[in-house]
């Protein structure tokens, strides 16, 4: 079983990734989470946790690690040393420790950060961690989901390279998504954005692979 560090663990999209990872006979999911007492309820669930915080030093945190999905965030808060450049120090680490694949939680609309005003700085910052993870030398797939849900996940998607045009979509299939797209035959050194729709998520990957291949 391939080890999965998972970044931002303890959000709501991090943790329906780690229940899925967990679920799964080739993935083992290892929580990375910030504070001691975020690790209890994971520990509790069976699963093995990293402490970790993304803007500090995280050579410890990728260990043993074959694959990383970051799902990370600051909520806004602190978006240029979170979103931007803790994700830019996990990839540093990643790439030393010939991780050989990252997979990347970005947002719709991080290919045109100064099209809102209002999540200008975000997306400006996504946009920045995308590049640099373009640029890595990793092999990475990036995942631009639009407005998130906290609906149930209905295992169905709309996605493209780009979709030229708004929507909204489930945690629970964006994390489908993401653990998706650690699989060796999912499509890589890919961008694509993704919205509710009709084709399973499976079918959808490989009509994208079949594109990029």
């Amino acid at each position: 079983m391939e080890n999965i560090l998972v970044a931002g663990a303890n959000g709501t999209t991090g943790k329906h990734v780690v229940n899925l990872l967990k679920a799964s006979q080739y993935f083992n999911p290892i929580a990375m989470v910030r504070k001691e007492e975020q690790q209890k309820q994971f520990k509790d669930d069976g699963v093995e946790t990293v402490l970790a915080d993304l803007t500090e030093d995280l050579t410890h945190a990728v260990k043993g690690i074959d694959k990383v999905v970051f799902a990370a965030g600051s909520g806004g808060k602190n978006v240029v040393e979170v979103d931007q450049e803790g994700a830019k120090r996990l990839m540093a680490v990643s790439k030393m420790a010939n991780v050989n694949r990252f997979v990347m939680l970005s947002s719709m609309g991080a290919d045109q950060p100064e099209a809102s005003e209002e999540l200008q700085e975000y997306l400006k910052a996504k946009q920045n961690a995308d590049e640099h993870l373009k640029n890595s030398g990793l092999k990475y797939t990036i995942v631009r989901p639009g407005s998130l849900t906290n609906n149930e996940g209905k295992g169905t998607v709309e996605l493209k390279e780009k979709l030229n045009k708004r929507g909204e979509i489930s945690r629970a299939d964006v994390a489908q998504t993401l653990v998706k797209s650690l699989n060796d035959d999912a499509p890589y050194n890919t961008t694509f954005e993704i919205i509710e729709g009709n084709t399973s998520i499976g079918e959808a990957m490989s009509e994208l692979q079949s594109t990029v291949s």
